[in-house]
Protein backbone atom coordinates (compact mmCIF):
# COMPACT_ATOMS: atom_id res chain seq x y z
CA UNK A 1 0.00 0.00 0.00
CA UNK A 2 2.89 2.38 0.57
CA UNK A 3 3.61 2.27 -3.15
CA UNK A 4 0.02 3.26 -3.99
CA UNK A 5 0.14 6.18 -1.59
CA UNK A 6 3.41 7.32 -3.10
CA UNK A 7 1.98 6.98 -6.59
CA UNK A 8 -1.14 8.90 -5.60
CA UNK A 9 0.95 11.69 -4.08
CA UNK A 10 3.10 11.85 -7.17
CA UNK A 11 0.04 12.00 -9.43
CA UNK A 12 -1.44 14.80 -7.32
CA UNK A 13 1.83 16.74 -7.67
CA UNK A 14 1.81 16.22 -11.45
CA UNK A 15 -1.80 17.36 -11.70
CA UNK A 16 -1.01 20.48 -9.66
CA UNK A 17 1.96 21.26 -11.89
CA UNK A 18 -0.15 20.79 -15.04
CA UNK A 19 -2.83 23.10 -13.67
CA UNK A 20 -0.21 25.77 -12.96
CA UNK A 21 1.26 25.42 -16.46
CA UNK A 22 -2.19 25.70 -18.01
CA UNK A 23 -2.77 28.94 -16.09
CA UNK A 24 0.54 30.34 -17.32
CA UNK A 25 -0.23 29.44 -20.93
CA UNK A 26 -3.74 30.90 -20.70
CA UNK A 27 -2.49 34.20 -19.22
CA UNK A 28 1.00 34.80 -20.60
CA UNK A 29 2.87 37.68 -19.07
CA UNK A 30 3.97 40.08 -21.72
CA UNK A 31 7.71 40.42 -21.31
CA UNK A 32 10.10 42.12 -23.61
CA UNK A 33 13.01 39.76 -24.23
CA UNK A 34 15.34 42.69 -24.75
CA UNK A 35 14.53 44.11 -21.33
CA UNK A 36 15.23 40.70 -19.80
CA UNK A 37 18.79 40.54 -21.17
CA UNK A 38 19.70 44.22 -20.98
CA UNK A 39 22.72 44.57 -18.74
CA UNK A 40 23.42 40.84 -18.55
CA UNK A 41 26.81 41.30 -20.23
CA UNK A 42 27.82 44.30 -18.12
CA UNK A 43 31.51 44.28 -17.25
CA UNK A 44 32.12 41.19 -19.41
CA UNK A 45 35.53 41.55 -21.12
CA UNK A 46 34.65 39.19 -23.98
CA UNK A 47 31.53 41.21 -24.81
CA UNK A 48 33.52 44.43 -24.79
CA UNK A 49 35.94 42.79 -27.22
CA UNK A 50 33.08 41.79 -29.52
CA UNK A 51 31.78 45.36 -29.47
CA UNK A 52 35.25 46.66 -30.37
CA UNK A 53 35.44 44.24 -33.31
CA UNK A 54 32.02 45.37 -34.50
CA UNK A 55 33.02 49.03 -34.34
CA UNK A 56 36.24 48.34 -36.25
CA UNK A 57 34.42 46.41 -38.96
CA UNK A 58 31.77 49.13 -39.35
CA UNK A 59 34.56 51.68 -39.77
CA UNK A 60 36.02 49.54 -42.56
CA UNK A 61 38.95 48.08 -40.61
CA UNK A 62 38.61 44.41 -41.46
CA UNK A 63 42.21 43.73 -40.47
CA UNK A 64 40.89 42.77 -37.01
CA UNK A 65 39.27 39.72 -38.63
CA UNK A 66 42.48 38.73 -40.38
CA UNK A 67 44.42 38.78 -37.13
CA UNK A 68 41.84 36.39 -35.60
CA UNK A 69 42.23 33.95 -38.51
CA UNK A 70 45.91 33.55 -37.62
CA UNK A 71 45.13 32.26 -34.10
Amino acid sequence: MATNTSLEERMAAVETAITELQKQVANPQSTNWLQQITGSFKDEPAFEEVLAYGRAIRKGDESVLESQDEL
